[in-house]
């Protein structure tokens, strides 16, 4: 089953999800806000989806802005990006729409219709 994992707040992630729902598209949906991604699952989502790392991060979002993200990111590693996704959902890209062997962050619709 699909995971999607979204913030209820957000106007894109609305249109995902009725996308999602008007496709009859089952799925898991998650509150990114109340759980947020392990740093785990974020390695693996990284994996699968062969897009790069900045790609999981809310580069429009106001945290990312706050602590100044864009010009801090180039000089850390994967593996402290990838931690510092882990500490708040609010840091990462959405919606995110997972699948056995693939990954789409954030939401256009014509690479989401491919997928589902």
């Amino acid at each position: 089953m699909l995971k999607f994992i979204c913030y209820p707040g957000c106007t894109t992630c609305q249109r995902a999800q009725k996308y999602l729902d008007e496709k009859g598209v089952s799925y898991e949906l998650r509150n990114i806000r109340e759980e947020n991604p392990a740093f785990d699952e974020l390695e693996e989502w990284y994996r699968v989806s062969g897009l790069p790392l900045k790609k999981f991060f809310n580069t429009s979002g106001l945290l990312y802005k706050s602590m100044v993200l864009k010009d801090k990111l180039p000089a850390m590693s994967e593996e402290e990006q990838l931690k510092l996704l882990a500490t708040d959902g609010m840091l990462v890209k959405r919606p995110l729409l997972i699948g056995d062997d693939f990954v789409l962050t954030g939401f256009r619709e014509k690479e989401w219709a491919e997928k589902v």
